[in-house]
């Protein structure tokens, strides 16, 4: 499966018609996507958790972004494992990124919405809880 890494977030048009002519096309009735960007707004305030991050109340002016591409990889691989997902697809941001810069996109196409909608959950709730670092700095 696929995992790419840049600074410059790919075409959404272009994935999209790669997928729709790979092998796995006919059999994918859905293509579902993701894309991530940084948010002002911390994450310790948006999900009610303590982070090491910018405190409740204060604006987030950027943040550095990391992931293990060894973990992103099994993630992809589990998730291309599920019912009916037949193209799985990441990119991912790597360095420093200011609010608004894009931190991943993720293309998911499958059989039926329910199977796509939970893949695509699955892997993002993934890569975001156990495959990358992101440390806020504060605005």
């Amino acid at each position: 499966m696929m995992l790419e890494n840049g600074k410059s977030m790919p075409s959404v048009d272009a994935w999209l018609r790669e997928a729709k002519a790979d092998v796995s096309a006919a059999d994918c009735g859905m293509y579902l996507t993701h894309n991530g960007v940084v948010r002002a707004t911390p994450k310790a305030e948006v999900r009610g958790v303590e982070t090491d991050g910018v405190a409740p109340g204060h604006k987030v002016g950027g943040m550095v972004f990391g992931f293990d591409a060894e973990k992103v990889q099994a993630a992809i691989e589990a998730t291309r494992a599920m019912p009916g997902i037949g193209y799985v697809r990441v990119w991912l941001a790597s360095g420093e990124l200011a609010v608004g810069d894009d931190i991943m996109l993720v293309l998911i196409g499958g059989d039926i919405r329910p199977h796509v909608v939970d893949a695509l959950q699955a892997l993002v709730g993934t890569i975001k809880n156990e495959c990358v670092s992101e440390v806020e700095r504060e605005a």
